[in-house]
């Protein structure tokens, strides 16, 4: 099968594409190294995969010097035209589409990046899957979707009409764009609304990697609404996991009009924040300076998914406890970084 896969120098697409080569499959890489976060970060990730820095060219499809099968270009989905080129020589079956400005508080003061990468990206990518009668599309929406929802846990079927970011309303966008071209043009298109990933290569600001850099650091963390907070989190392995499950199943096996879906894809487990960071405390052996906060702009107080839709339809079963998954993220952290 030969896959496109976008946002590859990201954490949950790395993690992917590692896991499709293995799998045996042919895959193109894109990526456009934006400095959102350390872009070494993004390069050490390329590396991993085969794609050193020095031979990457804008535009360009580079070889893996790992894996035969995987090719990467750094190019920006908002580039319509240059994506269409790749489109024209790609012959893709499947897109699996992880590229996005990610961040909830960065896009309370940038939002026009937002609507560059996560609405016209995501129009310029679904549109040339619909010319080049691409097999699947799947992309990463979130559980910033549900917004101020008060019922937990989130169900595919909760309200979703009032997200607090606009990052959460750029992914609700991309759930409605997806259906209305998997109506108009029976586009197979499934949305995976993923839940706090977390684990190895994880991005730096995401809780894991704030808390285990402040504590090493003895600098205090910041605890927002005053500790009372819970995450559904969940470990990379388990996301990618349901991701490929996914790939592999453009159309539900009971006949369907529109072919669209939306998953959720978490632990199914939500866990207080002031565990989580006990379970940092344990594995690194030292205590964390809490500096207790309101809850900022943006934030919701708890997640939770419901992801018996994703069971009954692909057996998914998560099964990374979060006490063994923070392990494997701060033994990765603490060779990676060498503090």
């Amino acid at each position: 099968m030969r896959i496109l896969v976008t946002g590859t120098a990201g954490f949950i697409g790395y993690h992917v594409v590692l896991r499709l080569l293995e799998s045996g499959a042919d895959v193109v890489g894109v990526d456009n190294i934006n400095d959102y976060y350390d872009v070494r970060l993004k390069l050490d990730r390329l590396a991993q995969t085969g794609i050193e820095q020095d031979r990457i060219r804008e535009g360009e499809l580079v070889r893996s010097s790992r894996y035969p099968d995987y090719q990467f270009i750094k190019l920006d989905i908002k580039e319509r035209n240059e994506l269409a080129r790749l489109f024209e020589k790609g012959k893709f079956e499947r897109v699996c589409h992880l590229a996005a400005q990610a961040g909830v508080r960065y896009s309370l003061e940038n939002p026009h990046v937002y609507v560059d990468s996560n609405l016209v990206g995501f129009v310029n990518l679904i549109d040339l899957c619909r010319i080049h009668g691409i097999g699947h599309l799947i992309y990463a929406s979130s559980s910033s979707v549900y917004g101020l929802n008060p019922e937990m846990p989130f169900s595919i079927l909760s309200e979703t009409d009032h997200p607090v970011s606009l990052y959460g309303a750029t992914k609700k966008c991309n759930e409605l764009i997806a259906h209305s071209y998997s109506h108009l043009f029976g586009l197979p298109t499934t949305g995976l609304r993923f839940f706090t990933v977390y684990g190895p290569w994880g991005r730096p600001d995401m809780a894991a990697f704030v808390f285990t850099k402040a504590i090493l650091e003895n600098r205090p963390i910041d605890i927002y609404n005053y500790g009372d907070m819970e995450r559904d989190f969940t470990y990379i392995d388990d996301i990618v996991e349901g991701v490929v499950l996914v790939i592999e199943h453009p159309i539900l096996h009971k006949p369907i009009k529109t072919p669209f879906r939306v998953y959720n894809i978490g632990h199914g487990s939500p866990v207080r924040l002031l565990d989580f960071v006990e379970s940092v405390e344990k594995v690194l052996g030292r205590k964390a300076v809490k500096r207790m906060m309101a809850m900022q702009a943006g934030d919701v107080r708890a997640t939770w998914a419901d992801t018996s839709d994703l069971l009954s339809d692909f057996g998914y079963r998560p099964m990374t406890p979060v006490q063994e998954g923070v392990g494997r993220f701060i033994h990765w952290y603490l060779d990676y970084y060498r503090p």
